[in-house]
């Protein structure tokens, strides 16, 4: 069977190709899905830019030099050996930038199973779990695309704020989100306003989108990246979600000592992320930048909550997130395969508005 997939040069992610390959026989036990849809944003990038480091770039294989960028989206069974799936059933989970994806079900439940494909397990269990949707508990039908724009980044946010409260957020009385336009940035703000109404929330952002910052209504203070030095001196946390060097080494010249936490989370600025990305060590005043790997984090949360009460505290806070945002974003719908190409290279040249929420249907 021909598949078609988008495929990126590693080291020059400006570069993708739509491409046609054959998916082959479908193995014993395995189950194809057909995507029907997926999002593009932020964090797509992110999985792009730091794809070889923390190993987003081996979960859907692609010839030597190229990878298939992560998706988060909904697909349905258009093939099963497997005798659990019939033909048709809706699957919500991680997705390539592509057609179809081939799955080995393992773990399964009424709600859930996990993809025992070999290639995938050495990389973090929290992306290789896909919920059914006759009996998910999140999936509500008329909040599709919601889930896709917003679920993974809103949940990257919501184990931040968990990460920090466990912390008490090392003695800070408020948080600077860079990148405040950024889904996983209002995801945080909306997390720490329900959960840690104290702690004041700075959002940072370009010139241009101060008003759109505004108007979400998450932050207490909004300011545009010209004016850190005008930010109010006390005890601080920087949640770095841009990967902006320069514009990080300001925040921590301007807090010096009453920075309290470095954490960096994102590269949505990705041109200018600068020599080492997100990982340089810089000599810079006041805290070591240190980058958060949130699946790692969902591992210990999982081990301190079981599935039932941690989906619950998670819930708890999405649907006062998804009240929050309610029409902050316009959702576009996008039909083919190379829509999705075309609308990530426009995100890799930062030339998507924050007030856009983009719905590729393959």
């Amino acid at each position: 069977m021909t598949v078609q997939q988008v495929h990126v040069r590693k080291d020059e992610l400006t570069n993708a190709a739509l491409v046609e390959v054959d998916n082959g026989e479908l193995a014993s036990g395995a189950v194809r899905l057909e995507i029907e849809s997926f999002s593009v944003t932020a964090n797509n990038i992110t999985y792009a830019v730091v794809g070889d480091g923390f190993g987003y770039w081996n979960f859907f294989p692609a010839p030597e030099g190229s990878g298939i960028v992560p998706m988060w989206g909904h697909a349905k069974v258009a093939q099963s050996n497997s005798e659990d799936f019939a033909v048709g059933e809706r699957v919500y989970g991680y997705l390539p930038m592509a057609t179809h994806l081939d799955v080995i079900p393992g773990n399964v439940s009424a709600g859930s199973f996990i993809d025992t494909t070999d290639y995938r397990q050495p990389m973090s269990p929290v992306y290789n779990q896909y919920s059914r949707l006759a009996a998910d508990p999140e999936h509500d039908a008329s909040k599709e695309a919601e889930r896709m724009i917003y679920g993974p980044l809103f949940k990257t946010g919501f184990i931040i704020d968990y990460f920090m409260r466990n912390n008490q957020w090392f003695g800070a009385e408020q948080v600077i989100l860079t990148s405040a336009s950024s889904k996983t940035a209002m995801g945080l703000a909306s997390v720490a306003q329900q959960n840690s109404p104290n702690v004041k929330r700075v959002g940072l952002t370009s010139p241009g989108n101060v008003e759109f910052v505004e108007s979400t209504g998450l932050y207490d203070k909004v300011c545009s990246y010209d004016e850190v030095a005008m930010l109010s001196l006390l005890p601080a946390v920087v949640v770095d979600f841009a990967g902006n060097a320069g514009l990080l080494a300001k925040i921590h010249e301007h807090f010096s000592d009453a920075l309290k936490y470095s954490c960096l989370v994102g590269a949505t600025h990705i041109e200018e992320r600068g020599e080492g990305g997100m990982r340089a060590d810089r000599g810079l005043p006041g805290p070591k930048p240190t980058l958060f790997f949130a699946p790692d984090h969902f591992v210990s949360f999982f081990k301190e909550h079981d599935p039932a009460d941690g989906g619950a505290m998670i819930a708890k806070t999405w649907h006062g997130f998804l009240g929050a945002v309610d029409g902050s974003v316009k959702i576009e719908k996008h039909s083919g395969l190379e829509a999705a190409r075309t609308t990530y290279l426009e995100m890799v040249g930062g030339h998507v508005d924050p007030a856009k929420g983009i719905v590729i249907e393959p």
